[in-house]
């Protein structure tokens, strides 16, 4: 990778770690108040995903569909580590949440550190073995048409989304079958996308889940603003103030959006 790519793959992880920043500060910071330390800890992180993971997947963004399905991995990369912190390794009040951000069980959190780390363990365990079963399973059976892989294949990461939403979700807002199979199907429909730029289903599966968030993550935080997220539904806002002063930092994300849509325009015409 010369010295040019590495810049290109460091700025492609940077803008899929801010947009994650920008959306994670728009929704939490009327609840938990804004600190630039947490608002850019996304941004870098996804700075450093972006190089590893164009080296590790031999995304090297020399075209306009290297860089589309680049920044889909790196946010699905960032995502993935950044729920399974919170989730399992994080020792955090759960009190001020509505529904538990760390592993709970029917709806009560899971207290015991040891068994929160344990299950971690094995739940990374279990992606990362995932993702080699189906890097094996293309190795043996070479390929088939696009369309059945998005469909099944590329759709893995949705499925594996919607079942974890559930078991977080549903004991304390109900379970909603819309709701359950939107990331599934999205995730397919993502990997059709992108399987027109790599051949390579495990990318495709981590590309898809990284656009699946992206997407779902914009319609809830965006196009309804006044509605409390789930995880604070009921509670008070602390800083009202910043529910005005977060608007600064929605140009910045239409833009980022604007600019990924307009490379991947770029590359399938």
């Amino acid at each position: 990778m010369t010295a040019a790519e590495l810049i290109r793959a460091l700025g492609i992880g940077l803008l899929a770690g801010l947009h994650t920043s920008i959306w994670g500060m728009y929704k939490d910071a009327p609840h938990e108040g804004f600190t630039w330390g947490k608002f850019r800890r996304s941004a870098l992180f996804g700075a450093a995903i972006g190089p590893l993971a164009a080296w590790f997947f031999s995304l090297t963004p020399t075209s306009a569909g290297l860089a589309v399905v680049l920044f889909g991995v790196t946010y699905g990369l960032e995502r993935g580590v950044a729920e399974s912190y919170k989730t399992f390794f994080r020792d955090q009040d759960q009190s001020k949440y509505t529904i538990p951000m760390q592993l709970a069980v029917f709806g009560t959190p899971v207290e015991s550190r040891a068994v929160r780390r344990l299950l971690g363990v094995g739940y990374v365990a279990v992606m990362v073995l995932g993702l080699l079963g189906v890097d094996t399973l293309q190795a043996r059976i070479g390929g088939g048409p696009r369309w059945l892989v998005a469909l099944t294949i590329g759709a893995l990461g949705g499925w594996f989304s919607a079942f974890g939403g559930a078991w977080k979700d549903a004991p304390i807002e109900g379970f909603h079958v819309l709701k359950f199979f939107r990331s599934p199907l999205m995730a397919a429909a993502y990997a059709w996308v992108i399987l027109h730029f790599t051949d390579r289903w495990a990318v495709a599966v981590l590309a898809a889940i990284g656009y699946t968030v992206a997407t779902t993550e914009t319609y809830k935080t965006f196009f309804f603003p006044s509605k409390p997220r789930g995880k604070f539904a009921g509670k008070p806002v602390l800083f009202p103030a910043l529910v005005t002063r977060r608007h600064w930092a929605v140009p910045v994300y239409v833009a980022i959006w604007l600019l990924v849509i307009g490379t991947c325009w770029v590359a399938l015409a």
